[in-house]
């Protein structure tokens, strides 16, 4: 099967940077999407930033030009850059990719278990 691993969480001061990762390992034939969601305590996950396997990105507008993503297509491994941190964008963030497996022809969805980001003085 597919499994998701997210890294790269942490506390982080206001205005400060962090780099996640999540990195995809198993029977994986091919990658399509890779998202980054959120989740706060208390609300709905969202979506943070979605990136296609050509490299197309697509943000949430409470993010654009403070996040990028960005992948390795050789590593399966999707990065969420995340800078001017704010109180605001503390949440665990979870990755989902669009995955065909050796054992199958189409694209399935799979989640990581999410890393946490606090931003907090």
């Amino acid at each position: 099967q597919v499994q998701l691993v997210e890294s790269g969480g942490g506390l982080v001061q206001p205005g400060g940077s962090l780099t996640l990762s999540c990195a995809a390992s198993g029977t994986i034939f091919s990658i399509n999407d890779m998202v980054w969601y959120r989740q706060a305590p208390g609300k709905q996950r969202e979506l943070v930033a979605h990136i296609l396997s050509d490299g197309t990105t697509n943000y949430a507008d409470s993010v654009k030009g403070r996040f990028t993503a960005s992948r390795d297509n050789a590593k399966n491994t999707v990065y969420l850059q995340v800078s001017s941190l704010k109180p605001e964008d503390t949440a665990v963030y979870y990755c989902y990719a669009s995955v065909r497996t050796l054992s199958n022809h189409r694209y399935l969805p799979f989640w990581g278990r999410g890393t946490q980001v606090t931003v907090s003085s």
